[in-house]
């Protein structure tokens, strides 16, 4: 017999005794689930609950009201280790397992059944149903999962909520509420002092303006600008959030695109494009593409300071941002004044680079096309070595789908350099691009093909006209006149 007392590991969601005999610290279950929690999260509102429960919550658009009557804000979510810890310690004291974190699935069931038993009015009751199903349908799972990931599916600020791009029954009836409503209640909650319908509205906003093209004609008014302006740099993360991306798709509307950018809304979006969430930047990097595609915003959004931070967005972790800053960067060099602008940011050198690091190269080449199309882009694009860079490009470059569009970007900045005169030809002949134009036109596409016969019958006419100029005697009679003088 051993000496040491023994100690046994029971599973507290198996264990029917231990459920019934012991007493569960209250401040270690979850509001939502009503289960001992593993990994609880700290909401901006102060309460606590299970991670998956959060983001089912926000999957589904769902505030649920507690027991004390209050509603938590879903805006920010923080690890709470402290009570992590204390719960892993009770459980470790009272011979339990510790609890496996609540699947995404599972929470969605849950919060589904809680918004129904809610929307009934029959809270209390649907609860104890719903906690006794759901207990009973994680136990198979938990079995199954015994090394589930304790930090749960991607928080909302790093994605999409899946609510705006699915068609769950939830968000169609909220959405069909949101079109009901005319332009005074929009208008009045947007400019509430509650947080919490500032919130409401504006996802109410962004969902009715989603698929509906005449929704966000109607919506897209002076005042209705005038509200969601201070919200896109508001203070809260979900307020921020989807008021830039309400924008974003009243903004969709051709018709409403000069009207949002008169109503002063851009210096709030570069706000965020510098400091907002993560997610918000990827809205305000959108929204600036798309105000960008009407050409009398093109000069106003470069006027207003935009070309500043679009360039940092290009470095930005978010593969959104980086898109969407790199296609607005593009429709605004298509204005001589924006790529004045770009050349003195010091721009071309950063963009070269990136091309050199291969980083977005297809996109940024076709900004740098535009600047090749402007004397001061030319010059700067020949100082920081564009002509040698497109060059090697093109040499490594397989003729395949993949790479027509790089080649057809390099060719045609090329072009654009070629206007350079002398400094271009002295340039292309140390890369060595006469030999690898003259490929490009024997087997390049069509547009290739034209542009590199034009880049060809500059550099070969130069060629033509040193040839026919004797420089020795051309110095020799400059001595001589400089003598008779």
């Amino acid at each position: 017999m051993g000496s040491g007392k023994t100690r046994w590991k029971l599973s507290f969601h198996r264990s029917t005794f231990l459920r019934k005999h012991l007493t569960i610290p209250t401040e270690f279950l979850c509001p939502i689930s009503r289960s001992l929690m593993a990994d609880p999260v700290i909401v901006s509102s102060g309460h606590t609950f299970e991670r998956n429960c959060v983001n089912a919550c926000k999957s589904l658009c769902f505030t649920p009201v507690l027991h004390d009557g209050s509603a938590p804000d879903f805006s920010a979510v923080i690890p709470n280790l402290a009570l992590r810890s204390a719960i892993l310690n009770w459980c470790e004291s009272s011979l339990l397992e510790s609890p496996a974190p609540i699947d995404f699935l599972s929470a969605e069931k849950l919060v589904r059944a809680l918004m129904d038993s809610q929307s009934r009015g029959t809270e209390k009751h649907s609860d104890c149903e719903v906690l006794k199903e759901f207990s009973e349908s994680r136990t198979s799972s938990e079995e199954e999962s015994a090394v589930a990931p304790a930090s749960g599916p991607t928080t909302p600020l790093t994605r999409r909520p899946a609510c705006y791009s699915s068609s769950s029954s939830s968000c169609d009836l909220e959405a069909l509420h949101a079109n009901s409503l005319d332009e005074d209640e929009f208008v009045a909650k947007l400019k509430s002092s509650l947080v919490f319908e500032q919130e409401e509205s504006v996802i109410s906003l962004r969902k009715v303006t989603r698929t509906r093209e005449e929704t966000r004609v109607h919506l897209c008014t002076p005042r209705i600008l005038a509200a969601l302006r201070p919200l896109i740099v508001s203070r809260y993360a979900a307020v921020q959030v989807n008021a830039a991306a309400a924008l974003v798709n009243l903004s969709l509307e051709n018709r409403n695109k000069v009207k949002i950018v008169r109503s002063g809304i851009v210096p709030p979006l570069i706000d965020v494009l510098k400091g907002g969430s993560p997610e918000s930047q990827d809205h305000a990097a959108g929204a600036l593409f798309s105000l960008a595609l009407d050409n009398q915003n093109k000069t106003a959004i470069g006027v207003l300071g935009a070309l500043p931070p679009l360039l940092h967005s290009l470095r930005s972790e978010s593969e959104r941002t980086r898109h969407d800053a790199v296609l607005a960067l593009y429709h605004l060099s298509l204005v001589q004044s924006n790529r004045d602008k770009l050349v003195k940011l010091g721009s071309v050198q950063a963009l070269i680079a990136m091309v050199k690091s291969g980083h977005m190269t297809t996109r940024i080449l076709l900004v740098l096309c535009n600047l090749a199309a402007s004397p001061e882009g030319r010059a700067a694009m020949l100082d920081g070595g564009a002509v040698e860079c497109f060059t090697s490009i093109l040499k490594r470059e397989e003729l395949d789908s993949d790479s027509i569009t790089t080649r057809e970007s390099c060719v045609t900045a090329l072009y654009g350099l070629s206007h350079g005169g002398l400094r271009f030809k002295g340039l292309a002949k140390e890369a060595g691009a006469e030999e690898i134009l003259m490929k490009v036109e024997a087997n390049g596409s069509e547009r290739s093909r034209e542009k590199a016969r034009r880049i060809l019958e500059v550099l070969r006419q130069k060629d033509e006209e040193d040839e026919e100029v004797d420089w020795e005697e051309l110095l020799n009679s400059e001595d001589d006149s400089s003598q008779r003088v």
